[in-house]
């Protein structure tokens, strides 16, 4: 292998300028984390502590193994929305007696763990992340079930989430439940289809309907244990496999449900034990992108702090070079890389991504995606050249590779060049943004302009005169409100990534990911769709 040289000089002002910025935006997600963390507020935090419960991030601590890591997953779901920052419930993976797991833990804390748009659309990702990359899931239970007020919004796709957890079991992945607290009408369903069901004498009730609403339905007058409590599910209704003492005993038995699973991975193991750590301090990432996303940076220098050994083959590193693309190894597993170099992507860039994403699929070799692009390149030269049909033959190659996709973005990700480099629509296994980042359709001053041109000659073929100052108004609202929608933390919030993260935990979060995606079968695509050349 080569190893990557570096041209960053953490003492230049420019350095200086770039780390300053991404500080200030590190300290914008720590904050949103806060909230996330925080739960409901003190008041409900204590309340629910004083009961003898514990937090959903305390209950995952001591489920996972002692010194493992946990990758949150979608920790800001909600930002800027009318909802609270998390969304009411935690979602992650985590090394659960050696095997990794995904995990979903509702937050009682957050209006009694009840079920909005948002964490739905969060624990529908989760499931996703399960099934692709053969991840048993392990719920922890406590939910009042739906957020009645936007029941409309959540009734219909709701139903998806019992879906997925069958089609988890028919896949052979396993599913165990924990249920904690209240598993009411829609959410007994969890424990329902779970293949390995604990509950906790006098914490866990688990029915259709409650007390109130059955004596409405039916007249009955009944009590919670009797209708749904853990010691009734387990002697009587069967629906309990485990009877826990405490919340503490459940998770002991949700780690030997997870130790007597006789869990193994299906795709290859690292190629090194012990992987080489990069040359480069991974603290000068926070120097190397400009707050200026106009302003391009060398993507080697990223692959410098993140790669093993700070090693890199580059393939055709003359030709299309706008995209860096080559081989090395993340934490022992092999990689392909595909990085923007400079924001445009041309038609031999567009060739040189296809040919490449095909020899990664060949070798059945996970695919890492850089983003720092501004979309393709536009104007009469290159569409006589052919840009379409080129763009489209790298489109094509993304959407039908069937390696693992892993995709960050570290600056920019405009127009389909969004695309060709692997964003949300084209499904990686994971993608996360740094808090620099941006993406859009295009750059705010550009669709700001583009608007104002096609006013421009609204207005000349009606023969009316333009009215600047209303543009120049115009074109200041639409640039501010495309620069709030397009920032990392917006776009985290609606779950177009799975986490906004530190650009210093790069290569931790990946490899992580490559670990996670090797727990399922690592296989290239066999064909393609018509390559238009």
């Amino acid at each position: 292998m080569s190893t990557l040289d570096s041209a960053i000089d953490p003492t230049s002002p420019g350095y200086a300028a770039n780390r300053a910025a991404l500080l200030e935006r590190l300290a914008e997600l720590d904050a949103a984390l806060d909230q996330a963390r925080a739960g409901g507020g003190e008041k409900y935090v204590s309340r629910h502590h004083a009961r003898g419960k514990l937090l959903p991030r305390e209950r995952i601590e001591l489920l996972v193994d002692a010194d493992s890591p946990f990758l949150e997953l979608s920790p800001v779901a909600a930002f800027g929305t009318d909802f609270p920052v998390g969304a009411s419930v935690v979602t992650g993976i985590g090394v659960v007696e050696g095997v990794e797991c995904l995990i979903v833990a509702n937050d009682p804390t957050v209006r009694g763990g009840a079920v909005n748009p948002w964490s739905l659309a969060k624990t529908r990702r989760a499931g996703e992340i399960a099934l692709a990359n053969r991840l048993p899931m392990v719920n922890l239970v406590e939910s009042a079930g739906a957020d009645l007020p936007t029941q409309a919004e959540i009734f219909i796709p709701g139903g998806r989430v019992f879906r997925d957890l069958t089609r988890l079991s028919a896949a052979g992945i396993p599913t165990v439940s924990v249920v904690f607290g209240n598993a009411t009408a829609g959410g007994a369903y969890v424990p329902g289809m779970s293949d390995h069901v604990i509950m906790i004498r006098d914490r866990s009730q688990v029915y259709l309907a409650g007390p109130p609403l059955v004596k409405m339905a039916t007249g009955e007058v009944t009590d919670d244990e009797s209708l749904g409590g853990a010691e009734m599910h387990a002697g009587t209704s069967g629906l309990a496999d485990y009877l826990a003492e405490d919340e503490r005993d459940g998770i002991r038995l949700a780690r030997q449900c997870v130790r007597r699973l006789n869990w193994r991975k299906q795709g290859p193991l690292p190629r090194s034990a012990v992987p080489q750590p990069p040359k480069y301090d991974p603290e000068e990432l926070l120097g190397i992108t400009s707050a200026d996303l106009k302003v391009p940076f060398d993507p080697r220098e990223v692959l410098a702090r993140i790669l093993d050994g700070s090693d890199f083959d580059e393939f055709k590193p003359a030709y299309g070079n706008a995209l860096v693309t080559g081989w090395g190894e993340l934490h022992g597993y092999p990689v392909g890389v595909l990085a923007n170099a400079r924001g445009v992507l041309f038609s031999e860039e567009a060739q040189k991504a296809a040919q490449f994403i095909q020899l990664a699929n060949a070798a059945d070799t996970p695919l890492i995606f850089l983003q720092n692009t501004t979309g393709y390149m536009v104007g009469t030269e290159y569409e006589q050249r052919g840009i379409i049909k080129h763009g489209a033959l790298m489109i094509n190659a993304v959407s039908n590779s069937t390696v693992p996709h892993l995709t960050v973005n570290l600056g920019a990700s405009y127009g389909a060049g969004n695309y060709g480099m692997c964003g949300r629509a084209y499904e990686p296994r994971f993608l996360f943004t740094w808090p620099n980042a941006k993406s859009a359709v295009m750059g705010p001053a550009q669709l700001a302009g583009v608007l104002s041109i096609v006013a421009r000659q609204a207005a000349a073929a009606r023969g009316r005169d333009y009215d600047e100052e209303s543009d120049a108004a115009m074109r200041m609202m639409v640039e501010q409100q495309i620069e709030s929608q397009s920032g990392a933390l917006f776009l985290s919030g609606r779950l177009y990534d799975d986490g906004v993260i530190d650009p210093r935990d790069t290569r931790t979060v990946l490899g992580l990911c490559l670990s996670a995606i090797h727990s399922g079968p690592v296989k290239g695509a066999d064909g393609y769709g018509i390559f238009r050349m």
